[in-house]
């Protein structure tokens, strides 16, 4: 048996061709594109499926190049440094596609919103919270993410005091999923005159980003609207126009009656009436997450000797001064802290998925 037969039944490669088949002959009819919300839908599994086939063929091709080249190298052809980097290219192809064979949940293929708070200490973490969006805008862009920011409230001195960030793409949500709980700081505070080592935090909150093909209820009645000016910290940059959005929701969680206000800001744009359409998509995304929130509890039940990422567990520490990144739920770590701060989080993420995205499966 070849690597493309192996490789092939492993990720069920014959059957996914065949199921590409036949969900494009459903874009056939003449009426199709006259409903354009189920032709998106059938239009976005098409390409889910062909993702998949494609990721095989570059895994096929990768394998079957370092096999040619192999070759080529005992009879003297080519390089040992050549060999060792294509069985590289081969490893990472294979484990982007092993990866993406753990994200079989619906929400993990969305978009997703991020959060960031910065904790008590005023300064040092609202600095410290600017430093975790910058790497994950790094991220996003290393990655080919579209990212916008939609809300930022700026630190009193630096930094800042929280950002919602939307970044969409493909599996967005399934990887960073992982980033979800208290990030901590370690380092020598560059706004402390003795030069004390500090301790500074800020919370990360990962929620999918649904769009209009998913159904979510959302009641008018619970609905209200404030407006206000939106803007930099003055001069040029501050709107004089109320553009700027605050929408309150009345949320009654179904399952335990509890109540609560969700406030949602939005300044993305200067037009108010799409800062109103993105509240509503990040009010839409919230109750999604709710329900399947619900539903990752239920299956804790199951899984309750096994151990829980909570969502407002400490994940992480970043010390800067004996060079150490680690992961407190995986045990990775790294000592390369430019780079992770940089956007280089792929280890991490790789790492949470390899010992607990198993256990999320339906």
């Amino acid at each position: 048996m070849n690597a493309r037969t192996r490789w092939g039944g492993i990720f069920d490669i014959d059957s996914k061709k065949i199921e590409v088949e036949e969900e494009e002959l459903r874009t056939h009819v003449p009426d199709f594109w006259e409903h354009p919300k189920e032709a998106q839908l059938q239009m976005k599994k098409i390409k889910d499926i062909r993702q998949w086939i494609d990721g095989f063929n570059d895994v096929s091709k990768a394998v079957e190049e370092l096999s040619i080249a192999w070759d080529f190298h005992k009879e003297g052809l080519v390089e040992e440094d050549e060999i060792d980097a294509l069985y590289a290219d081969a490893i990472a192809k294979i484990e982007t596609l092993e990866l993406r064979n753990m994200l079989r949940r619906e929400e993990d293929k969305m978009d997703v919103v991020l959060k960031i708070n910065s904790g008590a200490g005023g300064t040092e973490s609202q600095d410290w919270a600017s430093m975790l969006m910058r790497m994950y805008l790094r991220w996003a862009e290393k990655n080919g993410y579209k990212t916008s920011i939609a809300n930022l409230l700026e630190g009193d001195e630096a930094g800042i005091k929280s950002a919602t960030i939307n970044i969409e793409g493909d599996f967005a949500y399934g990887y960073l999923k992982s980033e979800n709980g208290v990030h901590r700081l370690v380092r020598v505070s560059p706004y402390n005159a003795q030069g004390k080592r500090m301790t500074s935090f800020a919370s990360v909150f990962v929620t999918p980003l649904v769009d209009d093909t998913i159904e979510v209820k959302v009641e008018p009645a619970l609905l209200s609207w404030d407006t206000f000016r939106s803007g930099g910290a003055g001069g040029q940059n501050v709107n004089k126009v109320e553009s700027g959005v605050r929408l309150r929701y009345q949320y009654t969680d179904p399952y335990t009656g509890e109540k609560e206000e969700i406030l949602i800001e939005n300044t993305e744009t200067r037009d108010q009436p799409k800062n109103k359409e993105n509240a509503m998509r990040q009010l839409r995304s919230i109750l999604y997450d709710k329900e399947l929130q619900h539903r990752l509890q239920e299956q804790a039940k199951i899984e309750a000797g096994k151990m829980k990422i909570e969502w407002g567990s400490q994940i992480r520490s970043y010390v800067f001064d004996d060079r150490r990144v680690k992961d407190h739920r995986t045990g990775f770590q790294t000592s390369d802290v430019g780079g992770v701060m940089d956007g280089d989080i792929d280890g991490f993420i790789k790492a949470y998925l390899m010992e607990f995205a198993g256990t999320e499966q339906e």
